[in-house]
């Protein structure tokens, strides 16, 4: 049992997963708490009428709201819709991005002709290329797919080449030492120097994912929960649009500790 890179006396270990524990509870219930006198306070707000509830709403009528399309299963096709098209941008932007910053290790000069681009790019507003992405693949999932493949690929790009990059140039040596191939440099030094780099990229791809794919379905999608944020708008329902809100929230966090509990499994997190 170690912590900061010293062996700790089992009682002391003890104490300090106790106090852990303690701590994480506290903030858990602090956080519960913020949030339960938040909902209070904005359905005291709708029911008194201290705010506009035709623009505003309030928690219960949302959850009305969702508990009526939950039952009459209007709420699924949108969800399936948003979510399948989100697992799609987030697996394939985070696949492409580590392939091609491999790629960019792999060939300096390709590196050096590309980084201007890659800057470019990245600074670009995405939306700007929706509408290209629906004159080019069509009015239907694989734009919006591609909206995401736009956020996702460029940040996952440019943040696991740095992490390439920075592989200590130490082990670099001792496999050359060993003759080792440029290859086997890759494979037993510079990706696994990496992998807690790219497994925490996997986090940030999945609020870029979401990101993309409500972007899309804004401009061009028939179902989905970003359609219904857009037809609340028109028909002035705001109560579905927070509703809609409401459930990318719930599934884009728990998507987000999907993620997390990966990173800590691959990681080693838990381990003490």
């Amino acid at each position: 049992m170690t912590h900061s890179g010293r062996t700790l006396p089992r009682t002391v270990y003890e104490r300090y997963i106790r106090e852990e524990s303690v701590r994480t509870r506290l903030v858990r219930l602090t956080q519960c708490l913020l949030l339960g006198l938040f909902l209070a306070a904005w359905e005291t707000a709708g029911r008194l009428q201290w705010i506009d509830v035709l623009l505003f709403s309030y928690p219960s009528k949302i959850v009305l709201l969702l508990a009526g399309k939950i039952a009459d299963g209007s709420l699924f096709p949108h969800l399936g819709m948003t979510v399948w098209e989100t697992i799609l941008g987030f697996t394939f932007g985070t696949a492409l991005g580590t392939a091609i910053a491999a790629l960019l290790w792999w060939s300096p000069f390709l590196s050096r002709v590309l980084d201007p681009y890659m800057v470019v790019l990245n600074s670009m507003p995405k939306v700007a290329f929706g509408p290209l992405f629906i004159v080019g693949f069509g009015p239907g999932a694989l734009s919006i797919v591609a909206t995401t493949l736009s956020v996702t690929v460029i940040i996952t790009t440019l943040v696991i080449y740095g992490s390439f990059r920075e592989t200590d140039a130490n082990y670099v040596k001792v496999v050359r030492v060993f003759g080792g191939s440029k290859g086997d440099v890759f494979r037993k030094t510079v990706l696994p120097a990496s992998f807690p780099t790219i497994v925490s990229t996997l986090k940030v791809n999945v609020g870029l994912a979401w990101i993309g794919v409500i972007v899309g379905e804004f401009l061009v999608s028939k179902q989905g929960l970003g359609y219904l944020i857009v037809y609340g708008f028109q028909v002035f329902n705001f109560t579905l649009v927070l509703a809609s809100l409401f459930v990318i929230a719930i599934v884009a966090t728990l998507m987000y500790q999907a993620v997390a509990m990966l990173e800590q499994r691959l990681t080693g997190g838990g381990q003490s």
